[in-house]
């Protein structure tokens, strides 16, 4: 019985603590840690990719999907973005990142891949992978994004598998962003 009433002593003793005490004082009590991770922006500009503008909405969804750790958005009219995407003639090639905020990437979104047969949005999000930072993994199965031609004209996979998402992530986690683009152009002719 002495154990219950000591027990239902400090219960009390606590209540009437909590409620003796100043508001200042709880406003400084701990809070939760917040588990929200910051999240890398960065800015596209797609304004010389006449045609291609479909591929690189469904790639630049398939992206934001894929990954919290980095947002793609299309950069208003007459600000800067990171990445600049334009048409070309020639082979899709992209710069390889990580592209930071305030950084410079580019996309050429080469249509001749597309007269070889090569799904326009499977493109389009393979070169944006570049500029997030992933190399070419060729020769590649058709569930690898990076894998880009070596996966075959009837590859149309554009969705980055587990391995291509984690990478990501951890390249844009907690200002890993800040880590310099490698700069190098790769030119994903087969």
């Amino acid at each position: 019985m002495p154990n219950r009433t000591w027990t239902a002593w400090t219960g009390a003793a606590a209540a009437i603590a909590l409620a003796v005490t100043p508001a200042a004082d709880v406003a400084a009590a701990p809070q939760p840690e917040q588990s929200a991770a910051a999240v890398v922006t960065l800015r596209y500009d797609d304004s010389r990719a006449a045609g291609w503008e479909a591929a690189i909405a469904a790639g630049v969804a398939r992206w934001n999907a894929a990954v919290d750790t980095v947002h793609l958005v299309e950069a208003p009219p007459g600000t800067t973005a990171e990445i600049q995407i334009v048409a070309t003639t020639g082979w899709p090639q992209a710069t390889l990142g990580p592209v930071r905020p305030g950084g410079r990437a580019r996309v050429e979104l080469g249509s001749q891949a597309v007269t070889q047969g090569h799904d326009k949005t499977r493109i389009a999000a393979h070169e944006i992978g570049h500029n997030l930072g992933l190399p070419d993994t060729k020769p590649g199965p058709c569930s690898q994004l990076m894998s880009g031609s070596s996966a075959g004209t009837g590859c149309r996979n554009s969705v980055p598998d587990a391995a291509e998402r984690a990478r990501v992530a951890a390249l844009y986690a907690q200002g890993a962003a800040r880590t310099p683009a490698d700069g190098r152009v790769l030119v994903d002719a087969h």
